[in-house]
């Protein structure tokens, strides 16, 4: 990896399911969004969760959230999936997979993260990778900060800068 490696996403976007009830998370989020910033645009993109959806079927509701994130994703895009059965990676193998997403073209990065019952059978399909965050079960709340913070921690550590300690 490159020291002063310029990353070539135009743009990063976490899109999540659902909105935000917990202000002291907000507060971190809205941090890392600035800080990533310096690094590139980043946006956080919320797929807002209909009321009809919460009387569904697992597998109904499945499809319909992953109708509506499918729906958000732009040609050129490269989806990458916050999954639980997505493969456990260091922090330091993150950075290198954003060197080779930011290498390979893409106009977004777009990290989703699902629901509470994850991913259709569809978005699967359209994803370029799974990641796993922790085999601990997260809240879709502190899985946004948790996934900033390793984006930002990935960008650091793209730069050569003091912010990791192995």
């Amino acid at each position: 990896m490159c020291g002063n490696v310029y990353l070539h996403f135009v743009k990063v976007v976490l899109l999540c399911i659902g909105g935000l009830r917990s202000e002291y998370l907000s507060v971190g989020i809205a941090d890392y969004l600035r800080r990533l910033q310096h690094y590139t645009p980043t946006e956080l993109l919320e797929v807002q969760e209909k009321k009809s959806w919460r009387k569904l079927p697992p597998n109904e509701r499945l499809r319909e959230e992953g109708k509506a994130i499918l729906s958000r994703l732009e040609p050129r895009d490269h989806l990458v999936l916050f999954d639980e059965r997505g493969a456990a990676i260091s922090s330091r193998k993150f950075a290198e997979r954003l060197e080779k997403y930011s290498l390979a073209g893409h106009k977004r990065l777009v990290l989703a993260i699902g629901g509470a019952f994850g991913f259709s059978d569809e978005v699967y399909a359209a994803a370029g990778d799974r990641l796993s965050l922790s085999s601990l079960t997260f809240n879709h709340e502190m899985v946004r900060l948790i996934a900033l913070e390793q984006l930002y921690r990935a960008y650091s550590i793209l730069r050569g800068e003091p912010y990791h300690n192995d």
